[in-house]
């Protein structure tokens, strides 16, 4: 059993060292970690990959924009958004609404920090991320790259989620 904890630990730090995030779970249950990550939001929650209805590239650009910027979904949807940064500069897409963003966006310019949530995804240059996201709510959402700077030189995006 310590072999295995011990593969299992060295597999987790590879992985992030790569750059991918991994969630541990207790014996196929899912930890209270695992409950506050799939938290209800006002634009939605954690999306299950096996629910994924429609997948969108997103290109990340040192343009300090997002390709596309724009995405349609319908209410009920599970999105799976890869991410692409073919560029020299980290960067990071974040959803959520325009009041959170636009907070969350100052308290950055001095923290630097990275994102650990399901709702955004931190991509290093040359890499990709992705996200699963389930829009239970029907309404207009925004993403925004939170890197210090980025959102102020206007690397923004929008989701509009119609009704059922």
């Amino acid at each position: 059993m310590k072999r295995m904890d011990a593969l299992g630990g060295a597999l987790l730090l590879a992985m992030a060292s790569c750059g991918v995030t991994a969630t541990a779970t207790d014996g196929g249950h899912a930890t209270a970690h695992d409950h506050a990550r799939r938290a209800q939001t006002p634009f939605g929650i954690a999306g299950d990959r096996r629910d994924v209805s429609r997948t969108f590239e997103i290109r990340m650009l040192d343009e300090m924009r997002f390709v596309p910027d724009r995405i349609d979904v319908r209410q009920g949807d599970t999105v799976r958004l890869v991410l692409a940064n073919s560029g020299r500069l980290p960067h990071e897409l974040v959803i959520g609404t325009r009041s959170d963003l636009e907070r969350h966006a100052t308290k950055m310019m001095s923290s630097g920090m990275e994102h650990d949530d399901p709702s955004a995804a931190h991509v290093q240059p040359g890499h990709s991320g992705e996200i699963v996201w389930k829009f239970n709510r029907a309404g207009r959402f925004d993403f925004a790259c939170l890197v210090a700077g980025h959102y102020q030189a206007g690397m923004t995006g929008t989701i509009n989620v119609s009704a059922k």
